[in-house]
């Protein structure tokens, strides 16, 4: 095991640092024609990366370039970012919210902001007022209808709910409130006892024994992790990346290859694993990669992601949390799996149904009760509720996971509401638009993707591109 020996700084000393030199974020629109520039300077901690990223990819913003260099007590990092038109970002009350969610010593200025323009951009994958369930276990049809329908029952009102299935397992994240108390969290510990044994039940019906399952609710906490880095978590336990290999060996074939390339590498002289993923963009694929590998305790001193075409090219460098590099092959076997199976889990198989109706009880009950006796299976699903209406996107095959009857399709439509149900034309192979945000192209899809290219060839690029942004940092007006 390769060691790079670090110096020891004394927490008290690193926050005196943050104070006498506060972190810096400038949005610049002047620099690139076609879009805006954020830079962030600032002390270094672990995990600020993954939470720079969420805070751009909550807003939906499309992040097409990302320099990182975090090595040390200071990060310095830049994205090319825009909206989902592939606009720059133009609205000074966003820009405003930015500047403020980036600078963790500003967040109490955020919390001042008034209620209408916090409510305007708050994150709909955070709730700190409701309890939450979650589950784990083997997918299969129905399972989706069972609980909510087992929720509905026990008196408890549905808020929100995001739902994964990845290799034959599935994991869901769900939000609930206590229908008894005029919609307030769930508290006491016999209601939570006892739907926590009906839902164990639903989950137990369908698996063998020793097979993996996991049902637990939580009380709400001022702390809690973000929904999809949670799902992100949860399978990672579930070892939902067990089998998952490396599909493609020849990038140069990738485009037809729908599994990404992966390739770790040792840079024994700076003491770092250098970390090329190659696959196909998509929404949120920086975010998804970044969850990795800060959950799995890496720290991400460098990198360089871009979007060429329909394909994305990053670069990380990396070590343990100890300043360790990896150690075997063993491990990046473990990190190789890691990372396919977290750039997947969001791709979604069928057909898209979005639906948009008012909030009524009982309804994700209603809705996937009409899926499940189609004949069809959810492979994917996120829903909310805004306002007094519930928004949800529910992706969907059949039995065999192939694509969907149109006949199933109009009798769906016929029993849900054909204004409340909208079926998607995208292809079978799909992303999500709901919450759109990565490092996502807006190229032509004929673009082809960059020839092979020597060994840390976007590493290079990092310390001449960082060195002239950083020039561009100008004081903050707030």
């Amino acid at each position: 095991m390769d060691i790079a020996y670090q110096p020891y700084i004394d927490p008290i000393y690193e926050s005196l640092i943050e104070r006498i030199h506060p972190p810096r974020v400038c949005i610049d629109n002047d620099t690139c024609q076609d879009c805006t520039i954020v830079k962030v300077d600032s002390a270094n901690k672990h995990g600020i990366l993954l939470e720079m990223v969420q805070v751009l990819t909550d807003l939906d913003l499309v992040i097409s370039k990302s320099y990182i260099s975090s090595d040390g007590g200071w990060l310095m990092d830049v994205f090319h970012v825009t909206d989902q038109l592939g606009n720059k970002l133009t609205d000074e009350s966003l820009i405003l919210y930015i500047q403020q969610a980036l600078c963790a010593t500003r967040r109490e200025n955020l919390s001042k902001e008034p209620l209408a323009k916090r409510d305007q951009f708050k994150s709909r994958h955070l709730s700190t007022k409701h309890t939450v369930l979650e589950m784990t276990g083997t997918d299969r049809p129905g399972l989706l209808s069972e609980i909510s329908a087992t929720l509905t029952e026990l008196e408890c009102h549905i808020v929100a709910a995001v739902v994964w299935t990845h290799n034959g397992r599935t994991a869901c994240v769900i939000y609930v409130k206590d229908e008894a108390k005029l919609g307030g969290p769930i508290t006491d510990p016999e209601h939570l006892a006892r739907i926590e044994e009906q839902l164990e039940n639903v989950v137990e019906a369908h698996h063998g024994r020793g097979e993996r399952r996991s049902v637990r609710l939580t009380a709400p906490a001022a702390g809690r992790t973000h929904t999809e880095r949670r799902l992100h978590q949860l399978m990672f336990t579930d070892k939902d990346y067990e089998q998952c290999g490396c599909h493609c060996e020849d990038s140069s074939r990738l485009q037809e290859c729908p599994g990404p390339h992966i390739s770790i590498e040792g840079w024994k002289e700076k003491g770092y694993s250098v970390v090329n993923i190659k696959s196909r963009d998509r929404p949120k694929l920086l975010f998804d990669t970044i969850c990795v590998l800060t959950d799995m305790e890496y720290v991400v001193s460098h990198a360089a992601v871009m979007s060429e075409g329909i394909m994305a090219n990053q670069e990380y460098f990396i070590r343990h949390r100890d300043g360790c590099t990896l150690d075997g092959e063993c491990e990046k076997r473990k990190l190789t799996e890691c990372l396919i199976a977290a750039i997947k889990r969001r791709v979604s198989h069928g057909l898209r149904l979005d639906v948009s109706t008012h909030n009524k009880r009982g309804l994700l009950s209603d809705v996937t009760r009409v899926i499940r006796e189609s004949g069809l299976s959810i492979t994917r699903a996120e829903v909310r509720t805004q306002g007094e209406r519930a928004i949800g996107s529910f992706y969907v095959t059949d039995a065999a996971g192939q694509e969907v009857d149109p006949g199933t399709v109009e009798l769906i439509r016929k029993e849900i509401g054909g204004s409340a149900l909208i079926v998607s034309k995208s292809s079978r192979w799909s992303t999500p638009r709901l919450s759109s945000a990565s490092s996502i192209s807006r190229s032509g899809s004929n673009s082809s993707i960059e020839d092979h290219k020597p060994r840390l060839s976007l590493g290079g690029l990092i310390w001449s591109k960082l060195e002239r942004l950083s020039s561009n940092f100008s004081p903050i007006k707030l």
